[in-house]
């Protein structure tokens, strides 16, 4: 296993763990190289059937602005997302209550993990939600 194997595991880890504790804001994909037609994925949570999912908004830009919303379950988030990482995304960036932690890979396509100050202070509200019931 080479060391961006071990550094999205990490990332995906954290992503679950902020989902799993409530703190869990929002998921976004970024930082494209060239002019990709994929420009963002948005990743925020939904539920469904009492069941919670995640809701990934595709931002595409053709000739005009489009979305393309699929509905993942929690377990597909790794297989759904890592696909679009260094192609074209070159930075994942995990919003939660806690901090903000952003997998970015460099120009020899390293990943690494860095960890800010918390942007949001408030959790996904879908999140919140299901996690009262």
């Amino acid at each position: 296993m080479n060391e961006n194997n071990i550094t999205y595991i990490e990332f995906f880890n954290q992503v679950r763990a902020s989902i799993a504790d409530g703190t869990f804001a929002k998921l976004t994909l970024a930082k494209t190289v060239g002019k990709p037609e994929l420009q963002n994925i948005y990743v925020k949570t939904i539920v469904e059937d009492n069941i919670l999912k995640l809701s990934m908004t595709y931002k595409i830009y053709t000739t005009e602005k489009q979305e393309l919303v699929k509905i993942c379950k929690l377990d597909d988030l790794e297989a759904e997302l890592i696909p679009h990482i260094n192609n074209p995304f070159l930075s994942a960036l995990l919003f939660t209550t806690e901090a903000d932690i952003t997998m970015k890979l460099n120009k020899k396509r390293v990943a690494s993990i860095i960890e800010q100050p918390a942007t949001f202070k408030n959790a996904d509200v879908n999140l919140l939600d299901f996690l009262k019931k």
